[in-house]
């Protein structure tokens, strides 16, 4: 396999410039520590999990990785602002259990002052010789900037509009945003593209285009080492182009939808997004979604998933899909090399 240099690999020491992103509901450690095992970089996400699971987890990722006692296990783990408002100040905070079992890297998004948090891991660490490595989503250019020049983070996640998930409503379209951000930062830490990155020959355009490596979320949805049970697997199989929405009504039949304002999220549409159009009011709405799920239907299923889930057409493993993606990749930046004439 053709290795690739660039800032991302050089700061996690890996092969290939890719993270696995941290999806809530769909990430495990086995995912995650696939992901490093191919050469790239996992996370894992905490979302509402308690500390103790979280150090189940970290500590399962270690075990598959074999990585020894006091070493730190080369994975992330993904952290949201909004959830940490409320854990923090309560008797299971979750940023000193996940430091205390030295994961690589802790990422950070959605909150009114991630700021705040950046600085505890500074201060953890500072007790310590392990270093964490910061990620932290920004969704506009002003975000960037303060994450980069204030908070002094390692890595930025730069997340355009068609990722899966959650994000910034009104978030520009990947390709729009990220030079945005590299034109604002141009000396500044690690850039990484996010949102709707399914192919290879994506990976290659936003390498070429200035980003340091990005990140791959829904393109593993239908892997082995995803949590997704098999019904929402099976509708992500037989999915499209442009079938996915960027909305509230998911969060809302979800039961979640305590996310800050303007975050919203991208999932499948289906009769959930039909509801709201006929005018039904969230009681009915959360009637048919509950009498649907009790039913086994698939119609009504919340599938977060980004704007590119058409390309998801197999179930092969995360070490498999990253594999291939790099593959792709390159094959796509030595085919563009010869549009060059000397």
């Amino acid at each position: 396999m053709i290795s690739m240099n660039t800032k991302l690999t050089t700061l996690l020491g890996t092969k290939i410039p890719m993270v696995s992103a941290p999806m809530y509901y769909a990430t495990t450690p086995e995912m995650a520590a696939a992901a490093t095992g191919a050469g790239a970089f996992g996370f894992i996400a905490a979302g509402f999990t308690p500390s103790s699971t979280l150090v189940k987890e970290i500590q399962a990722a270690r075990l598959i990785t074999k990585t020894p006692s006091k070493a730190p296990v080369p994975i992330g783990v993904g952290l949201l602002g909004w959830i940490l408002d409320k854990t923090e100040a309560s008797d299971d905070p979750r940023i000193p259990a996940v430091l205390a079992e030295r994961p690589v890297a802790i990422w950070f998004a959605f909150g009114v002052d991630l700021g705040k948090y950046v600085a505890r891991v500074r201060e953890y660490d500072a007790a310590r010789e392990h270093k964490t490595i910061v990620f932290v989503i920004v969704n506009n250019v002003d975000e960037a900037v303060r994450a980069a020049n204030e908070w002094k983070v390692e890595v930025l996640v730069v997340q355009g509009n068609e990722a899966g998930g959650h994000g910034l409503g009104d978030a520009l379209p990947l390709f729009t945003l990220l030079p945005s951000v590299l034109a604002a930062l141009p000396s500044g830490p690690v850039i990484l593209a996010a949102g709707g990155i399914s192919t290879g020959n994506q990976v290659a355009a936003l390498l070429t285009m200035g980003a340091d490596g990005v990140v791959i979320g829904s393109r593993l949805l239908c892997t082995p080492e995803c949590m997704y049970p098999e019904q929402s697997k099976e509708v992500i199989l037989n999915s499209k182009l442009s079938c996915t929405t960027r909305s509230d009504v998911f969060d809302e039949v979800n039961r979640t939808a305590m996310w800050p304002e303007g975050i919203n999220g991208r999932a499948i549409v289906n009769d959930i997004v039909q509801d709201e159009k006929i005018g039904l009011d969230l009681e009915e709405r959360l009637k048919k979604h509950d009498e649907s799920k009790a039913k086994g239907d698939s119609n009504r299923l919340v599938i977060w998933a980004g704007d590119a889930i058409g390309f998801v057409n197999d179930k092969e493993s995360t070490q498999s899909v990253l594999h291939q993606l790099h593959e792709e990749a390159v094959r796509a930046m030595q085919n563009s090399s010869k549009i060059l004439v000397a």
